[in-house]
């Protein structure tokens, strides 16, 4: 069997699970990869096939996307003309982590295509959704990556197509301990934004992990440092919790870490609002916004001593298989 996996490369989350996914799918076929989108710190240690602009969305400074700049950094002739060559026939298969490209390509040439991603799994049944619509984040998370079948991750088991988050072996093996820090990774706003909150809290050692910047400084207590995914690994491993956007690799890791978490969901980001529910839920404090009206709130986290309890076994060979089986089961279906 041969395998087209499409991994969106906006963010670090897609990448970094497909460090776990694509040796489970070695195991069982011949796999080629497909990478579209930047904005990622993630290197994956395998060849990519096709590498595709796609549509990236960029990070603001305010706690947002940056929608001129995203508009002024996509091309719809370009995306057109990446999809019209997008060689998703050549497979029999194409298994897709909210990649628009190949999902798109797909749809056109009447190829089967798999989602296997946390946006998978948002409009699935009882998973927990905002109060309020935002309906181009709706379209989007629906038909940026369209595909024929569904299957997700999310921070619990809410449905039998959603699985529990992928944890990255360098997470799991990380040994974990308690130093007197606190790590702090939101891109989506300005390094000033972040020191002029955080360094109000007095005692704390904030370690901010930036995009904005290509050196360390120190301003007060906030200790600011360019992102580095082996060095914000032992950051995790080590701080007393974590400040972050409401995105679903790194508060997955924390929870996995058993780490004290409050998250920060982006504006105008539908998933991350999602993911704010689903973590409200789960007990996690959520924020608005990064403001000074909120230093109380942080201060109370600060001072909680509480834990959240799940367990993330490991199970991408399974999620794999399981995957592969209801294909091949299908196609047989088909065929009779």
């Amino acid at each position: 069997m041969k395998i087209l996996y499409a991994i969106q490369g906006t963010g670090n989350g897609h990448l970094s699970r497909a460090k776990e996914i694509i040796p489970a799918l070695l195991k069982r076929a011949q796999v080629d990869i497909l990478v579209s989108g930047t904005q990622s710190e993630i290197v994956l240690p395998y060849n990519i096939k096709y590498i595709n602009n796609g549509l990236s969305f960029y990070f603001g400074k305010n706690g947002g996307i940056d929608f001129v700049k995203t508009f002024k950094n996509n091309s719809i002739l370009k995306v057109y003309n990446e999809i019209k060559n997008c060689p998703v026939k050549d497979y029999d298969l194409v298994i897709n982590d909210f990649e628009p490209i190949s999902a798109w390509a797909s749809i056109l040439r009447g190829v089967k295509c798999i989602s296997l991603s946390h946006q998978g799994a948002l409009y699935t049944r009882n998973v927990p959704k905002p109060s309020r619509t935002d309906l181009l984040g709706k379209f989007i998370i629906k038909y940026y990556a369209k595909c024929s079948n569904t299957y997700g991750f999310h921070f619990k088991k809410y449905n039998d197509k959603v699985y529990t988050p992928i944890i990255r072996k360098d997470i799991r093996l990380l040994k974990k301990i308690e130093k007197d820090h606190y790590t702090v990774y939101l891109p989506a706003y300005s390094d000033e934004k972040i020191i002029q909150v955080l360094s109000k809290i007095k005692g704390i050692k904030w370690k901010v992990f930036s995009k904005n910047t290509k050196e360390y400084y120190q301003k007060k207590n906030v200790y600011v440092t360019p992102v580095n995914s082996r060095k914000f690994e032992k950051s995790l491993a080590s701080c007393q919790g974590i400040i972050c956007g409401a995105g679903f690799e790194t508060p997955a890791e924390a929870i996995f870490l058993k780490k004290k978490l409050l998250v920060i969901p982006m504006k105008n980001q539908y998933e991350q609002h999602f993911n704010a529910k689903a973590l409200k839920e789960l007990g996690v404090p959520v924020l608005k916004s990064l403001k000074k009206k909120h230093i109380s709130t942080i201060q109370h986290w600060i001072d909680s001593n509480y834990q959240i309890k799940l367990d993330f076994p490991n199970e991408t060979q399974q999620i794999v298989d399981n995957i592969l089986y209801d294909y091949i089961f299908e196609e047989e279906i088909l065929f009779i």
